[in-house]
């Protein structure tokens, strides 16, 4: 449809119109309004809303922002996803997150009363600065595990290392009382220990607060599953660290500071991410379920590493600590009644051992005419591997072993005999100590 224009001449009444409709001669005609000035002001006020919301939503994800990065006020609970651009094939990318808590408190209540803390006292001769000796006594600390008990004795696993060359042994029960306890077995290869508290020592209350571990089936262990540590870390009283089963079967060395010795663990080990410290030693590593799975050991830490930490697989050593279990309680007896083998010896460690095809133990260099060893027929060239039971891996382990039985007692020794043919063959001795 055409547009209507309406014409105005000033020096005329009368108004001429082009198009349709003109008007009256002497009659004014109303302006009508222009069409663009209302686009213009829709124009406007579309303009005005969509500032408004372009700053609305400006502030709302800030204040969004500074609540949850700068407040922290966020959902930890809800999974997030943020997808990138997309790639080239259309697929996106996203990446999801959430906090996952793990609360262990009800097995820490249930493991905590078979747990036990150790104290070793022993007395050893230092040289002094002006080259003569005196004795120095030292403490140390470590953890044990209640296995059991017989009509007599409590009786608890820990680790050999802690126990030993101690002169004296003290128990702390999970109620905080303390009672004196004696060596039952040790391996020294196994690095692992049982020893006893007389039940007539432990008061009635003492026994209703402690418990029994419940041991569980190590073979089944997966990597990745919850693992948790409990022992006396660094003496401070028992603690508790968690983490996963990090791997299964490791081997590990260790070297004496003493001797400069190499020697391999006996069992392929349990490597956790849960923290080992000094301390911790003989303490128990248990499954989500209570159930002691290793028994875990803070030798096998070194300064420089981090995040790893070891356990010796419990059902690896089930029978071995039931053998220890078995074997008669051990007390020191004095120095000057202590009797002797009656060889002269080195030991032979598991590195050395490895590298001239012998088994580890203690190299008889020499038997002493008329001693025990040599009324019971032992040879030049023998190793012992073990008394009573109990393994020996080195001389000092083997002197350790003697500072419980008197001169006139018989020791049943095993020994590795040497075949022509290279081999050993394993047989006993009984030799009666002088």
């Amino acid at each position: 449809m055409d547009n209507q224009y309406n014409y105005y001449n000033p020096d005329s009444n009368y108004q001429y119109g082009g198009g349709q409709g003109g008007s009256q001669p002497g009659q004014k005609t109303p302006k009508e309004k222009k069409p663009h000035k209302g686009i213009a002001k829709a124009a406007v006020i579309a303009g005005f809303a969509i500032l408004f919301g372009v700053v609305s939503s400006a502030v709302f994800l800030a204040s969004s922002l500074i609540g949850s990065r700068i407040l922290g006020l966020q959902n930890l609970g809800v999974s997030s996803s943020a997808s990138s651009d997309k790639i080239s094939n259309g697929t996106s990318l996203s990446t999801s997150s959430s906090v996952v808590t793990s609360d262990v408190s009800a097995v820490v209540e249930k493991v905590m009363p078979s747990i036990v803390s150790i104290t070793s006292m022993s007395v050893e001769e230092v040289q002094s600065f002006f080259g003569g000796t005196y004795q120095q006594e030292s403490q140390g600390a470590g953890t044990g595990i209640i296995i059991g008990k017989n009509d007599t004795e409590l009786l608890i696993v820990t680790n050999n290392h802690v126990v030993a060359g101690s002169d004296t042994l003290t128990v702390t029960f999970v109620d905080e009382s303390s009672v004196e306890a004696n060596i039952k077995g040790t391996d020294a290869g196994y690095d692992v220990a049982v020893i006893s508290v007389p039940l007539d020592s432990i008061s009635s209350d003492t026994m209703s607060e402690i418990s029994v571990a419940t041991l569980g089936d190590s073979t089944k262990l997966q990597v990745g599953e919850p693992a948790i540590a409990i022992g006396n870390a660094l003496g401070y009283g028992q603690s508790v660290t968690t983490g996963v089963i990090s791997a299964l079967d490791r081997s590990v060395s260790t070297t004496n500071a003493q001797t400069g010795e190499t020697q391999e663990s006996g069992a392929k080990l349990i490597q956790t991410d849960a923290a080992i410290n000094e301390g911790n030693s003989g303490g128990a590593l248990v499954n989500v379920n209570g159930e002691v799975i290793g028994i875990n050991s803070a030798k096998l830490i070194g300064d420089s590493v981090e995040g790893i930490g070891y356990a010796i697989p419990i059902s690896d050593v089930s029978d071995l600590i039931q053998n220890l279990m078995n074997q008669e309680t051990k007390t020191k007896v004095a120095e000057d009644q202590r009797g002797m083998i009656g060889i002269t010896g080195i030991s032979v460690s598991d590195a050395f051992s490895q590298q001239i095809d012998m088994p580890a133990g203690v190299y008889v260099t020499e038997v002493t005419s008329g001693g025990g060893a040599d009324k019971a027929g032992m040879t030049k060239g023998c190793i012992i591997t073990g008394i009573n039971g109990s393994s020996v891996d080195s001389m000092e382990a083997l002197q350790s072993q003697l500072e419980y039985y008197a001169k006139g007692e018989t020791v049943t020794l095993t020994i590795q005999i040497p075949q022509t043919n290279g081999e050993y063959e394993e047989s006993t001795l009984d030799v009666t100590l002088q």
